[in-house]
């Protein structure tokens, strides 16, 4: 068991959390360098603690001390869980699975302990060796022992944080097949229940989601348990164009930018989570796409749809063209245009535009989407999104579109 914490009497901690770092080179450590731990270095001055919800590395515990070296560079204590891709490659069982990783964090299951919080960080990759897919998600014996040791010595006046890679919801496409083993998540629910403070930390998706866990997925306490599923610090695997400073776009499949977590702790058992993208002094909260220009008077068949990361099912999104009244967004589960669009981009470049292509629009589970109006005066017309967030409270973003007179002679003639 490891503790670490301040002495000092305080009412509110700030905990790092970073997902999937997830280096294959030399040239991504330092992408991991530059652009998040860079990133995080203001908020690690007001942290305690930081947690790296797995995959530190792509395959390569070669890289693992260039990594920690950088996260060193932040100035707190860390707390490293193993990811599917921190297996060494000729393990033949799961208990010998993780001997490069011991080496270079220690154990893979451990205990911080704080007057306003404890954060439980778990193995929760379980290697099968030979198999296809080569893992799951689920928890050892031993670390069920340590659990039930562990769990009735904590005070229940404050948050309980469970901290692992592999969501404990599942994320399987395959009818039938578990991500993460059901008879683990009930054994583990039921230690947690006479917690009425809990909250789970989870990465592996290179998405971001939150997540509510009830009666259906065997959680029995007075009310749903909360899952955030973390996105993740190289994004999507360090893809994308590079920018000037040459560090790849790194936006991931749901239109997330790479970024990291910060969860803020109160006494009491209350917590606030935010979502900083990566290198960005706005720290933008919604991203927005809309097209430049439609015909004025047009059926209102296209929309300004706004990706508001840290969305959950319940948030509410109004968006307002021209300082006009608020109206409500619809929410959707479809791919984000914006990354549609740089797939579009790298199918029509005859040259590569970055080392690795942008990933594949997936489903974002937080996108909204408004019909833009087209009978308002040609011209340029401004649209505002507001999103109410559950922790930071209300946040806004900005585009414009342009109503143009239609021609059909000139349309004809253009093609």
């Amino acid at each position: 068991m490891s503790a670490g914490a301040a002495d000092a009497p305080t009412d509110s901690i700030r905990i790092l959390v970073f997902g999937d770092p997830q280096p294959n080179s030399p040239a991504a450590v330092d992408y991991y360098a530059r652009d998040i731990v860079a990133s995080a270095m203001p908020a690690a001055k007001q942290s305690v603690v930081g947690i790296t919800l797995g995959d530190v590395a792509n395959d390569q515990p070669a890289l693992y001390p260039g990594v920690k070296a950088a996260t060193e560079r932040l100035g707190i204590p860390w707390l490293y869980a193993p990811g599917n891709h921190d297996i060494d490659h000729d393990a033949t069982s799961d208990a010998e699975s993780l001997r490069s990783f011991h080496a270079a964090f220690g154990d893979d299951t451990r205990l911080w302990k704080h007057p306003l919080a404890n954060v439980v960080v778990l193995d929760d990759v379980v290697a099968l060796p030979g198999q296809s897919p080569a893992y799951i998600g689920g928890l050892r014996e031993d670390q069920f022992a340590r659990l039930e040791t562990w769990l009735p010595t904590l005070p229940r006046d404050r948050l309980l944080v469970i901290a692992a890679h592999i969501p404990f919801f599942d994320i399987s496409t395959t009818p039938g097949r578990e991500s993460f083993r059901s008879v683990d998540r009930a054994r583990l629910f039921a230690l947690l229940k006479p917690f009425p403070h809990v909250l789970l930390l989870s990465a592996h998706t290179h998405n971001q989601r939150h997540f509510f866990h009830d009666a259906k997925d065997g959680w029995q306490g007075a009310t749903p348990l909360h899952e955030y599923n973390v996105g993740a610090a190289c994004g999507a695997f360090w893809s994308g164009v590079a920018d000037a400073q040459g560090i790849p776009d790194a936006m991931m499949s749901d239109g997330t930018p790479n970024g990291f977590a910060t969860l803020q702790v109160k006494r009491g058992g209350d917590y606030a989570l935010a979502w900083h993208p990566a290198r960005d002094p706005a720290d933008t909260q919604i991203a927005l796409h809309a097209p430049k220009v439609l015909r004025r008077g047009a059926y209102p068949a296209w929309g300004v749809f706004a990706n508001v990361f840290m969305g959950r099912d319940d948030t509410r999104v109004e968006f307002r063209v021209d300082a006009g009244e608020w109206k409500p967004m619809v929410h959707v589960v479809q791919p984000d245009p914006r990354v549609a669009e740089e797939n579009a981009k790298d199918d029509a470049a005859d040259q590569l535009r970055g080392f690795d292509r942008s990933p594949e629009a997936e489903p974002s589970q937080h996108l909204w989407r408004a019909a833009l109006p087209a009978t308002l005066a040609a011209g340029t017309h401004e649209v505002e999104v507001r999103a109410f967030d559950a922790w930071r409270g209300e946040v806004r973003a900005k585009t414009t579109y342009r109503l143009d007179e239609g021609d059909r002679v000139s349309a004809k003639a253009s093609r």
